[in-house]
Parts: C-alpha cells; structure tokens; sequence
C-alpha cells in the first residue's frame, strides 16, 4: 500500500492493520468492537506488557518493520511462558508519526501476527496515536491450563539451575551491527528476531520447576531476579554453558570475551529454571548451576566467584556489549 499513515487516517490505518490478522479458537470477540474477549478456560489470566521505542529498542536503519513486530511479540509472549502459561492473545498500543509510509505499519503488523501464530495467540486488539517517534506497546495474555504459576520466588538450596534457548547471541549480534556489519547472519538474526522457546514454559512447570523466568535482561541479571524473591544464592558453572564457535570469532575480532554476551547479554528470551535435583530433564534444557543457601556473597556467583564485568540491560542505563 502506497501513502502515509497521516494520508490513510486512524480509521483507514486500523482497517489496514485487521485485515492482516488470523484467529484462534481461543478468541471469542476479535478486533472491531469496544474489547476483545478472549476465552480463559483456567479463569485465571496471565498478563504481562511492554513497550519498544525507536532510538531506545530497535533501530529502523538495523531492523525491518517485519523484525520489530516479530521481536516486539515475543519479548511479552516470552514472558507468559516463563509463568509456565499458554500464550492466547496479544494487543497491540501503536504510537506512530503522520508521515510514516503506511508499508511499515503494516509489515510490523504482519510481524506480530506471525509470532504470535509460532506462539499460538493471536493480535486482538488495540490502538493507534499519531506522535512524534514510533513506539509498539505490547500486552500478552495467557492461560495457565489448570497449572500452578511458576514465579521467581520457589527455588530452595539443592535445586539446580537450568536453562533452554539462546543465551548471548542477541548481544553479539547487537556487537556486529554496532560496528556497522551484517554478519554472522545468525547472530544478527537473533538480535532483529528472538525466538523463545515458548512450549518449554508450561512443560517445566509440568515437570515440578520451582522458579522460573525470561532470560530479557542477561542471565545473572534474571538470576538474580530469583535469587531475590527466592532468598537464596545462585551458582553458575561457566564451564556448562556452550559457547558457539562462531561467538567465539565474533568476540576476538571485536575485542570481546563471549563469556560476557553469555552471562550479561539480554534480549535471547530464553528460558531459565530451577528444578528439584531429583528431576529428569528432557535434552533440550542444560544444567549450569544450583541453588545455594544464601550467603554473606551476592545472590549470583560464577564459578563460586562475584562476577565483577558490568554488563546487561538496564533501561536507564546502556548496553554493555
């Protein structure tokens, strides 16, 4: 579609953005009326939201509007599963200026359809603001199925630390793109697009995990978070964690140490967990650490050690990369 967002109008720009959706079963109500309504079988509600701002989150000369919709639905679809819940429903608050090409609007569009698809949720509903810079506010739903929530406050000393999905290829790929490079493609890919392991949720809280969350932040940061409501200390054994060859030459020509993407890099979504140290995990999650009693040491240590790099993602802060 040819023409801007201010010559289309608000009317005409959600007509255009709708029309791109699919549905699931789990929508009774779609986008039209005053609300969605969306089937919650466990009659409990999952919820989380979030917001992605040009200059701050995404860059359009790095990123597609296809990209941004892909990443912006799975940063918030990511933290629904981390709760061990279904993802059902996304919504979408979309600030964007006047004369922006109405093709970018609709390829995010078409971007959050499409993770949401890969997820299972569908995008029912929202709202569009005409404003100065582009800013994608995100709120996921989801369904527990009858499971308990997993929260960061569960782990108890003699749990192990797990972990499944990407850690650090978002921040190397961030690492490569800030120095004006397009490849590793994989790495740079996982940066534009993350892909959280979204079935991995609900099936550790099928298998007994006791605290669990999205590894948005990096992993010691995100630890950290469940070392803290959990009271207890946090081990990670570096050795555990593989560390692709490819991040390995990423790192030696930007004079960096991977280790510090693994530990400290945030956007991968992936999943962390502790599980009870009699459990039998599946192949897919990797054991890198325990949960200790807490200790007169921080709440995450590496190797038995403080980890003293800077590093991870604060959002009054900078990307350490």
């Amino acid at each position: 579609m040819k023409g801007t967002v201010g010559e289309l109008g608000e009317f005409g720009l959600i007509r255009e953005l709708t029309s791109r959706l699919t549905t699931t079963s789990a929508v009774r109500v779609g986008p039209g009326d005053d609300a969605a309504v969306v089937a919650a079988p466990d009659r409990r509600v999952v919820a989380s939201t979030d917001i992605l701002l040009e200059g701050r989150h995404f860059r359009r000369d790095w990123s597609t509007a296809y990209d941004v919709g892909r990443k912006a639905a799975a940063q918030n679809l990511a933290d629904i599963a981390a709760m061990g819940a279904v993802p059902t429903a996304l919504l979408l608050g979309l600030v964007v200026p006047a004369e922006l090409p109405v093709t970018w609007p609709s390829e995010m569009m078409d971007g959050l359809r499409d993770e949401c698809q890969v997820a299972g949720a569908s995008v029912v509903g929202g709202d569009v603001v005409r404003g100065d810079t582009i800013m994608v506010s995100i709120t996921a739903l989801g369904d527990l199925r009858n499971q308990e929530p997993v929260t960061r406050g569960g782990a108890q000393p003699g749990d192990l630390v797990a972990v499944t999905g990407w850690l650090g290829w978002s921040a190397a790929g961030y690492a490569v793109l800030s120095r004006g490079f397009r490849s590793p493609r994989a790495f740079v890919e996982a940066h534009r697009r993350p892909e959280p392991p979204y079935h991995a949720g609900p099936a550790a809280a099928g298998l007994g995990a006791t605290a669990m969350c999205d590894v948005s932040d990096g992993l010691i940061a995100d630890l950290g978070h469940i070392a803290e409501a959990s009271k207890v200390r946090i081990d990670i054994r570096s050795g555990a964690i593989d560390i692709p060859t490819q991040m390995n030459d990423i790192g030696q020509a930007v004079g960096v140490d991977p280790i510090q993407w693994v530990l400290t890099g945030g956007e991968d979504h992936a999943i962390v967990a502790t599980f009870p140290p009699d459990v039998k995990l599946p192949a897919r999650w990797k054991v890198i650490g325990e949960v200790l009693n807490p200790s007169a040491l921080p709440q995450v240590t590496v190797d038995g050690a403080p980890w003293t790099s800077k590093g991870g993602w604060d959002h009054f802060g900078e990307l350490e990369s």
